[in-house]
C-alpha cells in the first residue's frame, strides 16, 4: 500500500474520530460523522470532476491543483505528463531523422497499408515511380503502378525474388523492386534504379560478342589455310608466300587485339597511385613523331610537331605514351597519302592541351558521340584494312579520365578531324 494512501486513511479516520468526539458532547455523534463523511465525499467528487475535465481538455489546460492525497495524484500525473512529453519529443526527433535519412536515399520507399493503399513514400518515389506524398496518400498502389508483372508479384505474396520492371515515370529506366512484409499487414516496397547495371550487363554482352567476332575472323583465316596446307602443301613458292603473308597479317591483327584487350583490362583494374610523376612531354612527343614517320612509310605524310610550352604534366609515362601514340597512329592510319598531320602541345588558361589534327576523310557528326565505345567503327572495312582493333579510342578515353582530363573530338567530312586531350591545372608542372 502506498504511504500517501495510508496517510489519507489515517487522516479520514482522524476526521471521523474528531467528529465523533465533538458530536458526543451534543449527543449527535452520528450526525457529525455523517457531515464529515459527506464533506469528504463532496471534496473527492470535486477532485474527480477536476481530473475528468482535465482529461477531456488536457491539450489546452494545465493540471489542476489539489490538496492532500489528490495533490499527490495530480503531482504524479504531472510527472507522467512531463515524461510523456519528453518521450514524445524524442520520438518526434527520431521520426524526423528517419524521414530525413529516407528522403536522402536514392531508392524509392513506399509503405502500403493492408488494403494496398499508400501510407507514406519518400522523395525518390516521386522521381522513380511517380508517387507524390502526401498528395497520393490513401491511393491504391494499382492506380499508380500499372505494370501487370508488379501487381502479380504484389498479390502473389512470395517476395523472395526481386522483380525487375521499367519505371512507370521513366520507361527507359529499369527498377529492381523488393517487397518486405511490415507490421499489422503493412508492406514496405523498395525500388532501386538499376539502369546502370543493366547497361553494364548489356555492354558486357556486347563486348564479349564483339571480341569473339573480332578474334574469330583471323582464327578462321589462319585455321583454313593451315587445314588446306595440311592436306595439300602448295608447290608454287609465290602462292605459298602469299598464304604465309596472309596468315602473318591475321596473326598480327589478333596480337594487336589481344594487346588492346589486356591494356583495357589493366586500365580498368589498376589503381591510379602512380600518376604523380613528372613526364617530359617534349621527349615523349618527339619519340612518338619518329614512330609515326616509320608507320607512315609509303604514304609520306607531312607530320608536324609543335611544342609551344615547356610546361609538363604529372602522370603515368606508360599510359600517356599509349594515349598520345594511339591518337597519332590513328591519324596516320586514316589520313590519305601525303596528307598533313599536326601534333600540338600547348598551355591555355593554365590547362595543358594535347591535340592531333589531320586532313583525313573526316567523321560524320552522328558518329562522334560513339567513337569511344569499344569496337565502334565508322567504316568497318577501312578500319580493318588499316589494322585498327576498334579499341584505341576506348583506351584513350580511359587514360584521359585517369589523368583527370577530358577528350574533345571535332570533325568535318572531307576536311579532317581534331582530337584534343585537355588536362586540368592540378596536373600542370611548370619550369
Amino acid at each position: 500500500m502506498h504511504p500517501q494512501f495510508q496517510r489519507e486513511l489515517w487522516f479520514l479516520a482522524f476526521l471521523i474520530f474528531f467528529a465523533a468526539v465533538i458530536g458526543s458532547t451534543f449527543d449527535l455523534s452520528v450526525l457529525f460523522i455523517s457531515i464529515v463523511l459527506f464533506a469528504y465525499i463532496i471534496f473527492t467528487f470535486l477532485n474527480i470532476s477536476k481530473l475528468h475535465h482535465w482529461l477531456l481538455h488536457r491539450k489546452n489546460e494545465p493540471l489542476p491543483e489539489g490538496r492532500g492525497y489528490w495533490g499527490e495524484i495530480f503531482h504524479e500525473l504531472f510527472l507522467m505528463e512531463k515524461t510523456h512529453a519528453k518521450n514524445k519529443l524524442i520520438l518526434k526527433e527520431t521520426i524526423l531523422r528517419f524521414q530525413d535519412a529516407t528522403t536522402a536515399l536514392p531508392d524509392a520507399m513506399i509503405i502500403l497499408n493492408k488494403h494496398q493503399q499508400i501510407d507514406w513514400s519518400n522523395n525518390a518515389a516521386e522521381s522513380l515511380v511517380g508517387i507524390r506524398y502526401p498528395e497520393d496518400m490513401k491511393q491504391p498502389i494499382s492506380n499508380l503502378i500499372r505494370t501487370p508483372e508488379f501487381m502479380k508479384y504484389l498479390n502473389k505474396q512470395d517476395y523472395h525474388q526481386i522483380l525487375n520492371i521499367p519505371s512507370p515515370e521513366h520507361p527507359a529506366k529499369q527498377l529492381a523492386v523488393q517487397i518486405i512484409p511490415y507490421v499489422k499487414g503493412q508492406i514496405l516496397i523498395i525500388c532501386r534504379d538499376i539502369s546502370h547495371i543493366s547497361k553494364l550487363e548489356e555492354m558486357r554482352s556486347s563486348f564479349v560478342a564483339n571480341a569473339s567476332h573480332e578474334l574469330r575472323s583471323p582464327i578462321t583465316v589462319i585455321s583454313g589455310y593451315l587445314e588446306t596446307m595440311q592436306h595439300n602443301l602448295p608447290s608454287d613458292p609465290d602462292k605459298l608466300r602469299k598464304i604465309i603473308n596472309t596468315m602473318y597479317r591475321q596473326s598480327k591483327r589478333m596480337e594487336r587485339l589481344v594487346s588492346d584487350l589486356l591494356s583495357l583490362s589493366k586500365l580498368e583494374t589498376r589503381p591510379t597511385d602512380q600518376h604523380d610523376n613528372e613526364i617530359d612531354i617534349s621527349a615523349l612527343l618527339i619519340a612518338i613523331k619518329e614512330s609515326a614517320i616509320v608507320l607512315s612509310d609509303d604514304k609520306k605524310h607531312d607530320i608536324e610537331l609543335n611544342i609551344n610550352t615547356r610546361s609538363n604534366i604529372s602522370g603515368n609515362y606508360e599510359e600517356l605514351y599509349s594515349l598520345f601514340s594511339n591518337l597519332v597512329n590513328n591519324a596516320v592510319r586514316y589520313t590519305p597519302g601525303k596528307g598533313h598531320i599536326l601534333i600540338l602541345w600547348e598551355e591555355i588558361d593554365k590547362q595543358m592541351i594535347f591535340s592531333v589534327t589531320d586532313s583525313g576523310h573526316g567523321i560524320p557528326m552522328q558518329h562522334i558521340p560513339h567513337l569511344t565505345e569499344r569496337f565502334y567503327r565508322v567504316n568497318v572495312d577501312r578500319s580493318r584494312e588499316s589494322g585498327g582493333t576498334g579499341l584505341g579510342l576506348a583506351i584513350v578515353k580511359h587514360i584521359v579520365e585517369r589523368h583527370d582530363g577530358r577528350l574533345e573530338i571535332t570533325s568535318k567530312v572531307n576536311v579532317g578531324s581534331t582530337f584534343r586531350c585537355i588536362f586540368p591545372t592540378t596536373r600542370l608542372v611548370k619550369h
